[in-house]
């Protein structure tokens, strides 16, 4: 099954969002209007979006109140993929060229910063103090996640509990609090957002993790940019750090940079296929979807229950 059938039946709402963020990015500089749309163009799973409109289903649901909350979310995140890729001179995203190489690393820079000031004038929308509080700290959380990135690049001697609080900024975070703010936009009770709080924050550790997988198992077609370009920028993730603990192994990772040839790059991913790290990877990825599993037995059994249940399943099973 497709990911968006699992939640076709929000194919409506999914619609209005997707013209919102369009009207969103719409700007008097041509310029900005062309970069801004070449990336909303480019699609994605809009998972922070689905998230939200699912949360928001345990308490009122009025999508043209929650629609807000929605964009504001998914213009954060797009507003990070466009900083990313100038931070790791990523050519293509989602098999198409980013914002950097069609244009250049300022245009990029400026454009992030264009989408990331009109996800907050959304987030104006929504009166509710706890709401901007908590969307406030995601994004401090989400810019030190970025920045630990950055300093943790072709850090070979970092441990586990870097690498998972890295991932807990860089992304889980944003999926928590996309599940929270959609319950408290549709005023959900306090036990009920904090529970898909939970949730969310569970679901985007697995699934970090699974991307990280993939970077080593699928195809550069289904990935959209060639395989193995995490280790490549300095990106040292969970399948790298369990393949380190064999010597001989570490000794040939420790040798990848931005020089490191295709040929040689081809062989270490092979190496951390075959070592058993990919196996160790999925492992955990199982466990917090166990836990992220276990945060719904406390939700009312509605329709929105099912759906988060059967998107938390198909991430932990996810190929590509």
């Amino acid at each position: 099954m497709k990911f968006k059938m699992i939640y076709s039946f929000l194919k409506a709402d999914i619609d209005l969002i997707e013209k919102e963020l369009k009207q969103a990015i719409d700007s008097r500089s041509p310029l900005l209007n062309e970069a801004s749309l070449h990336l909303v163009e480019a699609g994605g799973k809009r998972i922070r979006p689905v998230f939200v409109l699912l949360s928001a289903k345990f308490g009122r649901y009025d999508i043209h109140s929650i629609k807000n909350v929605a964009v504001a979310l998914e213009l954060i995140h797009s507003a990070s993929l466009v900083h990313d890729d100038v931070i790791d001179d990523a050519d293509l995203r989602r098999g198409r060229p980013t914002i950097k190489s069609q244009w250049d690393n300022r245009t990029a820079m400026y454009t992030g910063d264009y989408i990331f000031a009109r996800s907050l004038e959304y987030m104006t929308k929504i009166q509710n103090e706890d709401a901007h509080k908590i969307l406030s700290n995601a994004i401090v959380e989400l810019t030190v996640g970025e920045i630990e990135q950055i300093k943790d690049k072709y850090r070979f001697d970092q441990d586990l509990k870097d690498y998972l609080r890295r991932i807990k900024r860089k992304t889980a975070l944003l999926i928590a609090v996309s599940c929270q703010l959609g319950a408290i936009s549709a005023g959900a009770p306090p036990h009920i957002h904090k529970k898909l709080y939970r949730f969310g924050y569970n679901v985007g550790m697995s699934f970090q993790i699974t991307d990280d997988i993939l970077d080593f198992t699928a195809s550069e077609e289904e990935l959209g940019k060639p395989a193995g370009s995490d280790l490549l920028q300095g990106n040292i993730t969970l399948p790298v750090l369990f393949a380190m603990q064999e010597p001989w192994l570490k000794e040939k990772i420790i040798r990848v940079d931005e020089t490191a040839d295709q040929e040689y790059l081809t062989s270490v991913i092979e190496d951390i296929k075959r070592c058993g790290a990919i196996e160790q990877s999925h492992e955990l990825s199982s466990r917090y979807l166990k836990k992220a599993l276990k945060e719904l037995e406390g939700l009312p059994k509605n329709g929105a229950n099912k759906t988060l249940r059967d998107i938390a399943n198909f991430i932990g099973r996810r190929k590509f």
